[in-house]
C-alpha cells in the first residue's frame, strides 16, 4: 500500500533533500533539531498546523506549489497531530527525524504516505489507523450477538492486527517509547469494543447480557496505564476511557441506561478522580466528561450541579474555561430559541436559509464521509422515518467534509440533493450548535424554533420527539 506512492514523492524529496543531509550526519547527544514538511494536493487553507497536546507548535505556510517545509531547531520526541483543516492526524517524531508527508485533502486520510528519516513508524500508525476505520465499519450487528459469538469476533479481528503489529515491530525495530503508542493503536481500538458491547447490546437488543459475561471479562482494566501523558489526547486511549467510564458508572447505577443521566455523569467524574493519578491526564478526561454531558442534558438545574463537581475537581482554568463556554453555547440551543446562523449551503454551492424552506416541523440530521457506515444507516432509517411521518420534513446536513467531497458522496451514495445541505464551515456549526457527536438530532417547529437541540437518532424512544 505505501509502496505505490514513493515515486510520486520521490520529486519532491529530490528538490527538497539538501534541506536533510543533516540525518544522514549524525547529531550531537543535546541536538534536537527536526525537519516537517511535504505537499497537500487540492488544498483547503494555504497552511499546515503542528500541535501538540492540542496547543500549536508553530503554523507551516504552503507556497505556491503547495508544498511546505519547516525546520525545528528543538523538537522533543513524541506524538504531535498535523492539522490541515478541518483535517488531522498524528505524526510521531523520533529525535532528529526528518519526515515528509503527501496529503490528498480531497481523501485525507487515505492518501497520507511519510517519506524520509521517521517514515516507517509513521506509516504503520496510519495503516493501523486505516484497518481500525475499516474494522469499526463492520461493527453495528456484531454488538447484537451474544456473549460467545461476539467475543470469537473481536479476537479473530484482534489477533489479525496483532500479528500485523508484531510484524512491523520487528522488521522497523523501533525502540519502547513509541511502541507505547504503536501498542494503544493496536490494544485500544480492541478493548473499547469490549467497553461498548454490554451497553450497546441492550440498548439495540433490549437484552441485559451483563450477568452473562464471562468473569475475566475485564481483565484489560488492570492492564490499562492510565497515567501515561502522552497518551492523553491520542484518540484511542481517549475514546477508551471514555467507553469505559459509561460502563462502570452504569454497573455502579444498576445498569441504568441513561448515559445523560445526572447520576451517571457524576458518577464518571469521581471514578475519574479515584483511578487516575496523574493530575494532567485526570484533568484532561475529567474535561471530555463535562464536554459530553453538557452536550447531552439541558436540565439547568442538573447541570449546575454537575459543574459544580467538576470544578471542585478539576485543577486546570484553562480547561474550565473550555467547559464554560460551551455551557454558554447550549444555553442558546435551549427549547424555543432559534438555531444561531451559520452557513448552509445546496449541491450547487448556493447560500440556503433555514427560515426560508423550513414550513412545516424539521428533523436535521448529520453526517459526514469519514463515517461512511453511519451515513448508511442514518440516512436508512430516516427514510423508514419519512414513511411513518409525512408530517414533517427530514434535512440531511454534511459537516467535516470538503465541497468536492460533499458532491462526490452525493454522486456516489445516490443521495437526493433536494434534502442535503452542506455546513461549508466546520469550526461554525460545532461552536455554534454544539455538533460533536455525528448521531445528533436537531428537531425543529413548524416556525422553525427549536423543540429538541439534543436528540439522539439511534435512542430507541426517538419517535417519541415527533408525536
Amino acid at each position: 500500500m505505501v509502496k505505490k506512492y514513493i515515486l510520486y514523492l520521490l520529486p519532491l524529496f529530490i528538490i527538497i533533500s539538501s534541506c536533510f543531509t543533516a540525518c544522514k550526519k549524525g547529531f550531537e547527544a543535546k541536538n534536537y533539531v527536526a525537519y516537517f514538511g511535504g505537499e497537500v494536493q487540492n488544498p483547503q487553507t494555504n497552511y499546515v498546523l503542528l500541535l501538540k497536546d492540542n496547543t500549536v507548535v508553530d503554523t507551516i505556510y504552503l507556497d505556491k506549489k503547495n508544498r511546505f517545509l519547516h525546520k525545528f531547531d528543538s523538537l522533543a520526541p513524541g506524538l504531535y497531530t498535523f492539522k490541515h483543516e478541518p483535517e488531522y492526524q498524528y505524526v510521531y517524531f523520533d529525535k532528529n527525524d526528518s519526515l515528509m508527508v503527501r496529503i490528498n485533502a480531497f481523501d485525507f486520510d487515505n492518501s497520507i504516505v511519510f517519506c524520509g528519516r521517521g517514515d516507517e513508524k509513521n506509516n504503520f500508525l496510519m495503516e493501523m489507523y486505516l484497518k481500525n476505520e475499516e474494522d469499526k465499519g463492520t461493527m453495528y450487528d456484531v454488538f447484537d450477538r451474544n456473549v460467545k459469538q461476539f467475543t470469537k469476533n473481536i479476537d479473530s479481528s484482534f489477533a489479525i492486527r496483532k500479528s500485523f503489529y508484531l510484524k512491523r515491530k520487528a522488521e522497523i525495530g523501533w525502540d519502547e517509547t513509541f511502541d507505547a503508542v504503536a501498542k494503544a493503536s493496536l490494544d485500544f481500538h480492541h478493548i473499547t469494543k469490549k467497553e461498548i458491547y454490554p451497553y450497546a447490546h441492550q440498548f439495540r437488543t433490549g437484552e441485559n447480557i451483563r450477568k452473562t459475561l464471562p468473569s475475566n471479562y475485564y481483565a484489560h482494566r488492570k492492564e490499562v496505564n492510565y497515567e501515561n501523558h502522552d497518551l492523553i489526547n491520542y484518540s484511542p486511549f481517549i475514546k477508551y476511557v471514555s467507553m469505559m467510564l459509561n460502563n462502570m458508572a452504569y454497573e455502579k447505577n444498576k445498569g441504568n441506561l441513561n448515559e445523560n443521566s445526572i447520576e451517571n455523569n457524576i458518577e464518571k467524574l469521581n471514578i475519574t478522580n479515584k483511578i487516575i493519578n496523574n493530575e494532567k491526564v485526570r484533568n484532561v478526561v475529567l474535561n471530555n466528561v463535562a464536554l459530553m454531558y453538557l452536550l447531552e442534558d439541558q436540565n439547568m438545574y442538573n447541570n449546575t450541579k454537575f459543574i459544580e463537581r467538576y470544578l471542585h475537581l478539576s485543577t486546570d482554568a484553562a480547561l474550565e474555561k473550555e467547559i464554560r463556554t460551551i455551557y454558554n453555547s447550549v444555553q442558546n440551543l435551549k427549547v424555543g430559541n432559534r438555531l444561531p446562523d451559520i452557513n448552509l449551503v445546496n449541491a450547487e454551492n448556493n447560500l440556503i436559509s433555514l427560515d426560508k424552506i423550513i414550513s412545516k416541523p424539521t428533523v436535521l440530521y448529520f453526517w459526514t464521509t469519514h463515517a461512511e457506515s453511519h451515513m448508511a444507516v442514518a440516512h436508512q432509517k430516516i427514510d423508514d422515518l419519512k414513511a411513518k411521518h409525512p408530517n414533517y420534513d427530514f434535512i440531511a446536513i454534511n459537516i467535516d467534509d470538503t465541497q468536492p467531497n460533499w458532491n462526490n458522496a452525493l454522486k456516489k451514495y445516490k443521495l437526493n440533493p433536494s434534502y442535503e445541505l452542506h455546513a461549508d464551515d466546520f469550526e461554525a456549526i460545532r461552536n455554534k450548535w454544539v455538533i460533536t457527536k455525528v448521531h445528533r438530532i436537531i428537531i425543529l417547529n413548524a416556525d422553525g424554533t427549536i423543540k429538541n437541540g439534543f436528540a439522539n437518532l439511534f435512542d430507541v424512544n426517538f419517535e417519541t420527539n415527533l408525536q
